[in-house]
This record gives C-alpha cells, structure tokens and sequence, in this order.
C-alpha cells in the first residue's frame, strides 16, 4: 500500500502523523511512503531522516492526496484537505466530528474511509490512542493555567503553590478520567490545593487511594460543582464522552460567582468543550476574556510539545497503520473489533453512532460494511 503523511497546516501544529522510525516499519513491511517535504521539521526530523527510512519526498500535499492509498495525519483535515479526499481512500487521524457539522458533512461528499484515533477502543472500553494526547493535554492545562493567572496575562496573580504563610492557589479538575488525573498530578506536584469531580464512585475511590490525600475527591453534583467552581482559582474541563459532544457542565450563570481574574481551561474543546463559554483558541491567541473569567481553550494543547506528542502519538497509532496497511481496512477492522469502533465515516454514510445522533445523520453499524 502506498501510505503518505503530509505537513499539518492547523495553527501553531507541529505534530506529524508518521515519524521516520514509523515511516521505516512501514517500508520493511513491504509498503511505499510519501511524505510532504518539511512534514517532520517541528519535531526536528529533517526530509533527510526520511529519505534515510526509506520514505519518499514530495513537494506538494497534493500529489499525496492524490496518489497515496492511506493518508495518516494528526489533526482532524482543514477544508483545503477535505477538498482533496476522495472515495476509496484512507484517512487514519484525530476526527473529533460531533461537534464540527462542517467536518463530517465534507467526510461524507468525498467518500472516504475515515477512522478516527479518538474512538478506536481497548481493554475495558479504553482509548488507547487518545490516551497520550490526554496525558499530554492534562499535564499541560495545569502550565498553561498556572500561566493565565500571572496578572499581566489577565490572571488573578495568583501563584499555584502559594509560599509560607501565603495559601496556594484552589485548582477544580472536573472529570476524573487520563486527563483529569494527569492535571491533577501536576497542580499536586507544584504544591496546589486540588479537587477532583467526577461521576463514578469508582473513580473517586481510585482517584483517592492514588493522591493518598494529597487531592480531595468529590461527586460531582451540580450543586457541588457550582459551588467548587466560585472557590477556584483554576478549573481544569477534563470531561469526555466518547465520540459524542462534550456536556456543558459550567454555565454562564457560573461564571458571575467566580473570582475576577480566575481561569477556565477547557481540554474538552475538541469536543465542542464543557463550558457554556468556550469556543476553540489557538496557541497564536491562547485565552479570551468572558465576564472578568480568563478562558483558554486552545484545540491543539499537545502541539505545542510536539516531539514529545509527536512520538508519544505514533507509539499507539503505528501498530493499527501497519494493520490497515498491510490487510486493507476491511478485513483489518473485520479482524480487530476495537480497531473497526475506529470507523466514523465510510463512502457516504456515518458509522459512528454518537456522531450520527449529535449532528441528525442515519446511523449505519460498522458490522454491516464487514459482513
């Protein structure tokens, strides 16, 4: 199969979707390569490294979309790619549909094959390869929150940690899930005073025999948020709902009983975000103002450190490429039930069925594409 990646052209995102060392495995499967020129520059993997793993260079994302079997990306495709995507073809990257109409209306004209990261599964309804990112976008929220409170970007100036004789700063983490733990493990690292919220009594007893006390637990009631929610400082959004929109579970109304200056930082804006405020920033312009509250909600957090995620990413992500690649989707997905929940769109139709629902689409089970 001839399998190409492309320079992601999202704001500020420097991921690519294959590594050289990825790109190698493939070619000593047997496959062909392409990849755009300078796709791997912000990981600091020249065209060079590439040519050395067996890859070829192209000089245009075109003649990628235009020639390659399977396009494996990072982010979900902007317009200009969608536009390129055609019937019969493979896309293996982050989709994120439910909450973007555009998108899947555009996934569904081409004809694509599209599987999407986020709602490929694992052991005990896992999500493997959303898991990295999560942990990425968790240990992040709590830096880039730390930061939006320094008082000359809009913040509260308050410091995390505090210092003897000075409280530290209160951070929420609402959701007890890979990235409500790793942003809690940070703000604990840097000496906050931290609460978890979540739904499942479960959670909250791992969550709390994890911290051992260095982190309070707490059901996550409305009552109980709203009233976290005007204490914080910082309010880490770490909800998710797998494939479908994300709840909006801190409202405008909430907003007015907050701290001037205090921050929201949504993880979940991928997924349309769990504050009734939220709409997606970028790292170019990371926050926004709403009633005195600092929001940032930057789409792509794990681009920022793109090496680290850029790696971390295709550790999960290679081994169902090489599937795909070297069974074709079909009999891949036929053959791995947790890789076919990975399939959102296929030749008209939306197999993904959180996706279906949200955004008024006939739902069509993948069982009934693989016979």
């Amino acid at each position: 199969m001839r399998v190409g990646t492309v320079r992601e052209i999202k704001n500020h995102e420097y991921r690519v979707g294959l590594t050289p060392e990825s790109a190698e495995e493939l070619v000593l499967n047997g496959h062909e390569v392409w990849v755009e020129t300078g796709a791997g520059d912000g990981i600091g993997s020249s065209d060079e490294h590439y040519v050395a793993a067996g890859a070829t260079i192209k000089a245009t994302a075109a003649e990628i979309f235009a020639e390659c079997e399977m396009v494996v990306k990072v982010k979900e495709p902007q317009a200009v790619e969608r536009a390129q995507l055609r019937k019969g073809q493979i896309l293996y990257t982050y989709l994120h549909l439910a909450p973007d109409a555009e998108q899947t209306a555009d996934l569904v004209k081409s004809g694509v094959t599209a599987i999407a990261y986020e709602t490929v599964t694992g052991p005990g309804n896992s999500l493997p390869l959303l898991k990295p990112m999560s942990q990425v976008a968790g240990r992040m929220s709590i830096q880039a929150g730390a930061t939006a409170l320094q008082k000359a970007q809009g913040g509260r100036g308050v410091l995390l940690g505090g210092v003897p004789g000075v409280l530290p700063g209160k951070v929420v983490v609402i959701g007890g899930g890979v990235v409500g733990i790793n942003a809690a493990q940070m703000a604990v690292g840097m000496g906050a005073d931290v609460t978890i919220l979540d739904r499942d009594p479960t959670v909250l007893e791992r969550l709390d025999n994890h911290f051992e006390g260095r982190a309070h637990t707490l059901f996550s009631s409305h009552a109980a948020l709203a009233a976290q929610v005007a204490e914080a400082d910082l309010v880490v959004g770490a909800v998710l709902i797998p494939g479908a929109a994300a709840p909006k579970l801190v409202t405008r109304e909430m907003l007015s009983t907050m701290q001037s200056g205090s921050v929201l930082v949504d993880v979940a804006i991928d997924q349309g975000g769990c504050f009734e405020t939220s709409k997606a920033t970028t790292h170019a312009e990371p926050t926004y103002v709403v009633d005195d509250i600092v929001h940032y909600c930057v789409a792509n957090m794990p681009g920022a450190v793109a090496r680290t995620s850029t790696y971390a990413l295709n550790n999960v992500t290679l081994p169902h490429a090489l599937r795909i690649a070297n069974k074709g989707w079909k009999a891949a997905l036929k053959a791995d039930a947790d890789l076919a929940a990975g399939l959102n769109v296929h030749e008209g139709q939306v197999t993904y069925e959180a996706v279906a629902h949200d955004l008024g689409y006939d739902y069509v089970p993948v069982a009934s594409l693989l016979g």
